[in-house]
C-alpha cells in the first residue's frame, strides 16, 4: 500500500517546548550512536527483526521508549539500505542537521503521537533524566485536511506520525519552538476524500518539464501536434534563503494551477521525466560530502524530482493518468533545437514537447508521431 504525509505546523513555548526539545534531541543522540555502531559492523541484518534485535537494547538506553527505539532503528536501516541502492559508501554518510522523532509502526491509534478529537495530538515525550509524559499540541490545520483527520478517527484509518522540529530559541526568557507533526495515511484515502473531478473526458496528451522556478506544460494530440503551451512559475521559492516550507506550498499552488489547467484543457495523460532514484536519503536528512551537502546539480535534482512526485501524487485528484519517460535527449539534441526553431519555443517549453513526443511513442498505439 501506498502512503501520503501531511505536514501539520504549530507554535509551542515553555514546559511543552523543553519536553518536546529533549525528545528530539535524545532521539538524534540515539540516532548518532547507531549509525557510529553500525557502521563498525562488517556485515548487517538482512532482516527487520534482525536489526532490532542487535540494536534495541543499545538505544533503548538512550531514549527509554520502545516505539521512538524502533523509530531509531528503522531510520539508520532507511540509510544503509538507500546507500546500497545508490553505490555510497555507507561508511562515510553523516547525519544532517535535524531535531525530530517519530514512531514507525502503522498502528490505529498512533501510540505516541495520538489523533484525538478538535485535531488535538498527545504526543509522549522523554526528558534527560528519562522520564516519560504526554503532552497536548493543536497544529494549524488546513481546511482540506480536517476532512481527512476526521476520517482518519472514523474509519480507523492506520497511520504513522512524526514530530519534526523546524526552529527554537528563547524570547522574554521563555524557550519557544516551531514544528511540525506529519502524519503519513493511506494514499487511498486521501484520493478518496481529495478527489477534484471524478470524470475526465480529454483525449489530449501533457509533456511537463520541471525546473527550479517554473513547470513548463506542452500539450499535443495523439498525432504529436502541438495544440498549446504554457508555463507556471514560482520563482520566488528558488531565491536563497526563502522559506522552505513556504517555498513548498509555492510550488504546490503552481502544481494545482498546472493540473487544473491541464484538465480543462482536455489533458488525459500527462509524461513526466523518470525522476533519478535517490533512494530515502534526501527523506531522512543523511549527508555524504559533495554529494549530499554543496552540489547545486545534485540539489537542483532533488528539487526536480520532489516537484515531479508531487506532480504525480496529485494528478489523480484531476482523473489525469502519468507515465514515465526518459529524459535522456530532451535537451541538447538536434530534435529540442530543431523544435526551438520550428515553433519558436524557449528550450523548456521546447523540452515538454520532446517529453511528450517521447510519451506518445512509447507508450500508445500510434506507430509514428512527426514534427
Amino acid at each position: 500500500m501506498s502512503y501520503i504525509t501531511l505536514t501539520l505546523p504549530f507554535n509551542a513555548d515553555g514546559d511543552e517546548a523543553k519536553k518536546l526539545l529533549s525528545t528530539a534531541w535524545l532521539f538524534k543522540i540515539a540516532t548518532h550512536k547507531m549509525l557510529s555502531i553500525a557502521k563498525q559492523f562488517p556485515v548487517l541484518p538482512a532482516t527487520d527483526i534482525g536489526w532490532k534485535n542487535t540494536f534495541r537494547r543499545i538505544i533503548y538506553e538512550i531514549i527509554p521508549n520502545r516505539r521512538y527505539t524502533d523509530g531509531v532503528i528503522v531510520l539508520v536501516r532507511g540509510i544503509y539500505e538507500s546507500c546500497r541502492q545508490l553505490g555510497v559508501n555507507f561508511r562515510e554518510v553523516e547525519l544532517g542537521d535535524w531535531l525530530m522523532f517519530q514512531q514507525v509502526e502503522k498502528e490505529y491509534l498512533v501510540r505516541n503521537i495520538t489523533l484525538k478529537q478538535d485535531y488535538e495530538f498527545h504526543i509522549t515525550t522523554v526528558d534527560f533524566n528519562g522520564n516519560s509524559e504526554r503532552i497536548v499540541i493543536k497544529p494549524s490545520i488546513p481546511k482540506n485536511y480536517k476532512l481527512l483527520l476526521d476520517k482518519i478517527l472514523e474509519e480507523k484509518q492506520k497511520h504513522t506520525a512524526r514530530v519534526v522540529i523546524k526552529d527554537y530559541g528563547v524570547r522574554k526568557n521563555k524557550l519557544w519552538i516551531h514544528g511540525e507533526i506529519q502524519l503519513t495515511i493511506p494514499l487511498n484515502l486521501y484520493y478518496k476524500h481529495m478527489t477534484r473531478y471524478r470524470r475526465n473526458y480529454g483525449k489530449l496528451y501533457g509533456g511537463i518539464d520541471v525546473n527550479v522556478d517554473r513547470i513548463n506544460l506542452a500539450i499535443v494530440d495523439k498525432y504529436g501536434r502541438l495544440r498549446d503551451t504554457k508555463t507556471f512559475w514560482f520563482e520566488e521559492a528558488s531565491r536563497k534563503g526563502y522559506p522552505r516550507r513556504k517555498a513548498r506550498i509555492l510550488v504546490g499552488m503552481s502544481v494545482h494551477e498546472m493540473l487544473k489547467y491541464a484538465y480543462h484543457h482536455g489533458v488525459k495523460t500527462l509524461f513526466l521525466e523518470n525522476p533519478e532514484v535517490l533512494g530515502r536519503l534526501r527523506l531522512l536528512w543523511a549527508r555524504n560530502g559533495r554529494r549530499l551537502r554543496k552540489n547545486y546539480n545534485w540539489k537542483v535534482t532533488v528539487f526536480r524530482s520532489s516537484t515531479i512526485e508531487m506532480i504525480a501524487m496529485k494528478a489523480p485528484l484531476y482523473s489525469i493518468n502519468i507515465k514515465y519517460v526518459n529524459p535522456k535527449g530532451t535537451t541538447h539534441s538536434k530534435e529540442h533545437d530543431y523544435i526551438m526553431r520550428k515553433y519558436g519555443l524557449g528550450r523548456h517549453l521546447a523540452s515538454a514537447y520532446l517529453i511528450v513526443l517521447k510519451g506518445i511513442r512509447r507508450h500508445t498505439m500510434i506507430q509514428k508521431v512527426t514534427i
